[in-house]
């Protein structure tokens, strides 16, 4: 029975996690409770876009779900919510509710669980998401959600300014909505959105980022940029927001580049930032919560941007390679691969790139050696070869050794390498 609903209703979905879900499904309604699915995966099957999540809602309390199945996690108790393990997949069940005096413009105070599925819709943020699905394929849609989808818009659930109040990160979600899914914002939704987005300054900057990043990765991140500085949300919130509408190549290449792979939205904020005029030394990173990580991938790329624009002009083509490399070898390969992507997406966008992208490709694909890990020379023998301890010395000349095999000026071979740092120690007596 399951899996007949599977192909049925879910179109969209992965077979396994449509499965999984109907089963558990099937197993609360099995025990004479209601179940549904809820929420985004509803839908984004009506809009025909990949479902990647189930969530589902019923009137069993917490502690029933948890004593139904074998696999569970007591994920959110308090709140009516267990995940449970099914098929390989995570489920989140939770009981119908509804929520009480919002103390902080995110949680709150009091939860109360109750036994009719709309005034559990009725608490959620928009429409569009306030709608739950039947294994039978009946909608419950009591706030008009398929019909603001078909007409591409989003409304909040009844009040806007009191679901605005309920949770202010909800005036970021509405635009990353807006700009993803091509929608325009109800009119009364948008002024309450201006008229609550003081309340703003309540949300924790990581909640906001994380609404940002899935803003970036989106279709068309200019219309969600361009409805943050619209609004004059960056005025509230507690994280700088530099984007005032600049016109620039790198502004507009945002789109251009490419999601395919985690990294491409940390090249869309590079992209941000050198439109904004924002140097590498920004703590901007920081202040948006960036991990390590990805702090040092965006730096990484502003900093090559610069060492490139800055140095470039005016040289041979000889010169240029042998600056490109440099490059290379202090931002490393993947920095420097992403850097052209860059490039390619400011070309794309109609603009000028900083460099010959089809040249600097040849060069970094013509590189011998791209770091120090690849040169036939380590630091340990580098001081076995010439009889010296270690100290400041070594490492502007294993740079230097790198340098000339990463350029072809030396092969990379053990003996040559030795040969040219015997060289440089006598020539510069180091």
């Amino acid at each position: 029975m399951a899996e007949l609903h599977n192909n049925t209703i879910w179109k969209h979905a992965d077979k396994d996690l449509a499965d999984g879900s109907a089963q558990v499904i099937s197993i609360l309604q099995g025990e004479g409770h209601e179940a549904f699915w809820v929420g985004g995966c509803v839908r984004d099957e009506y809009m025909g876009r990949t479902v990647n999540d189930m969530d589902i809602t019923t009137n069993a309390l917490p502690e029933v779900t948890l004593s139904l199945f074998e696999k569970v996690i007591p994920t959110g108790m308090k709140h009516g919510t267990v995940t449970v393990l099914m098929h390989g997949h995570a489920y989140e069940v939770t009981t119908y509710r509804i929520e009480k005096g919002y103390e902080d413009h995110r949680r709150p105070s009091e939860v109360e669980f109750v036994d009719d599925i709309e005034k559990d819709l009725r608490r959620r943020d928009f429409t569009m998401n306030a709608m739950a699905l039947a294994m039978d394929g009946r909608f419950v849609d009591p706030f008009g959600g398929r019909s603001d989808i078909d007409d591409r818009l989003i409304r909040c659930v009844g009040d806007p300014k009191v679901r605005f109040q309920e949770d202010a990160l909800r005036m970021i979600r509405c635009i990353r909505f807006a700009s993803n899914f091509g929608f325009m914002i109800a009119k009364d939704t948008w002024a309450a959105l201006l008229e609550q987005r003081s309340t703003l300054g309540w949300v924790a900057m990581e909640r906001i980022r994380t609404e940002l990043d899935k803003l970036m990765s989106g279709p068309d991140p200019l219309r969600g940029l361009e409805l943050i500085r619209e609004g004059r949300l960056y005025e509230h919130v507690k994280m700088p927001f530099p984007y005032r509408g600049h016109q620039s190549a790198y502004i507009s290449a945002i789109p251009a580049v490419r999601m395919s792979s985690p990294e491409q939205v940390d090249v869309r904020y590079a992209l941000l930032l050198l439109g904004c005029r924002i140097p590498s030394s920004t703590p901007l990173l920081r202040q948006w919560t960036f991990s390590n990580r990805r702090m040092e991938l965006i730096k990484k790329l502003l900093q090559l941007q610069e060492a490139w624009t800055e140095n470039s002009e005016g040289l041979t083509s000889e010169q240029a390679r042998l600056l490109w490399i440099r490059c290379v070898l202090i931002a490393g390969e993947p920095i420097a691969a992403l850097w052209l992507e860059l490039q390619q997406a400011v070309q794309t966008a109609g603009g000028t790139p900083a460099v010959d992208i089809p040249q600097a490709r040849a060069w970094l694909s013509g590189m011998p050696v791209k770091s120090l890990r690849e040169l036939a020379l380590t630091g340990d023998g580098l001081l076995s070869a010439v009889g010296r301890r270690g100290g400041p010395w070594m490492k502007p000349l294993l740079s230097h050794l790198l340098l000339l095999a990463a350029s072809g000026q030396v092969g990379n071979d053990t003996t040559l390498l030795i040969e040219e740092a015997k060289r440089v120690i006598i020539d510069e007596g180091i």
